[in-house]
């Protein structure tokens, strides 16, 4: 308002006039700092889908993975995860994530990838890759492992966050395993289509069976034999009715947490920042952590009364020789063998 001398007034309009510009001033001022407080103040959640038990390693890295996020973002993104199938089973996780019925999850890669590219069972072939390592790099680095990994991610509309390994698998029976020669006529449970082609090789009858009906398949009879990590034997308490294990480790099976790209890339890129800096700290622990509980699994499975035949000689050369000649053409046939000859040279 402008200044008045002494005696002087205005009129009853430009005063209104200047009030109303005061008044909404103020008020303009009021509301951008109302959003801007919301702004920075803005809260995102996530639900973080995983198959496996409380006890599991994978479950354990998901919820440090998990913790570390809420806390490094101070309550800007918060992560709830629902273990054990709570949410979705280990062949829903996928579809879970691509259709934003949950904004996380745990994928196993054999189990959720063929299905949307045949080429990512180049994991399953015995022999390829030596370590996790070697397997990661083949996908990041190798002209046909990126063209899988991009084609897979781009399909399902994901981006990987963690790497978090179930670990190497070997096989697991109620009944005596020292050999092929002991390996037919077994029930095996059959969880990807890979798996198929060695049992047939051996003899042995297979059952399709998710990982949440292991246990009472186990415990029924309608299975007697699985292909599996050693962690999980221990974390699902399959243990209490598998009594032999058998090497060699046949592969190096891969986990990921990965989320749905559109919402991923929603968030403030800080957020994302910080969400893909702790995804690579955890997953480097949970990596090198993998093998070593693995091999803890079987002393204690051992001091159980197990029983653990790692294969040599004779009988390491039969194993070798049913694979190579018997499963691996039929593995071969799932691949392009491009695909293939590039990842033997990688």
């Amino acid at each position: 308002m402008r200044t008045l001398e002494k005696g002087q007034y205005i009129p009853i309009w430009e005063y209104n006039m200047q009030l109303s510009r005061l008044i909404t001033a103020a008020f303009l001022g009021l509301t951008s700092t109302i959003f801007a407080s919301t702004t920075i103040a803005q809260e995102y959640s996530a639900r973080l889908s995983i198959h496996w038990g409380p006890k599991h390693h994978s479950a354990i890295h998901t919820q440090m993975f998990a913790d570390e996020v809420n806390k490094r973002t101070n309550g800007r993104l918060k992560i709830d995860v629902f273990p054990s199938g709570q949410l979705f089973g280990i062949r829903e996780q996928l579809g879970a994530i691509t259709s934003q019925a949950v904004e996380m999850g745990g994928i196993v890669g054999v189990v959720s990838f063929p299905p949307i590219n045949k080429n990512y069972n180049v994991v399953s072939f015995s022999g390829i890759f030596d370590s996790y390592d070697e397997q990661r790099a083949f996908f990041n680095q190798s002209p046909s492992g990126k063209s899988i990994w991009d084609d897979i991610t781009t399909k399902s509309d994901t981006v990987l966050l963690m790497y978090n390994p179930v670990g190497p698998v070997m096989t697991f029976s109620t009944k005596e395993l020292n050999g092929i020669e002991t390996m037919s006529g077994l029930k095996a449970r059959a969880l990807i289509g890979a798996e198929r082609p060695m049992w047939e090789a051996l003899g042995a009858n297979t059952v399709s069976m998710p990982t949440g009906e292991v246990y009472s398949g186990l415990q029924t009879g309608l299975i007697d034999t699985i292909n599996s990590p050693p962690g999980s034997i221990r974390a699902y308490s399959w243990w209490e009715y598998l009594q032999y294990g058998q090497k060699p480790y046949q592969y190096f099976a891969d986990a990921y947490i990965m989320a749905n790209a559109s919402w991923f890339n929603s968030l403030p890129s800080d957020l994302q920042k910080i969400v893909l800096e702790v995804g690579e700290e955890i997953g480097t622990q949970s990596t090198l952590k993998i093998l070593q509980t693995g091999e803890e699994t079987l002393v204690q499975f051992q001091e159980r009364g197990g029983v653990v035949n790692n294969l040599n000689g004779d009988k390491l050369d039969a194993f070798n020789k049913l694979m190579s000649e018997k499963v691996q053409p039929k593995i071969a046939d799932k691949i392009d063998s491009v695909v293939l000859e590039e990842a033997k040279k990688f």
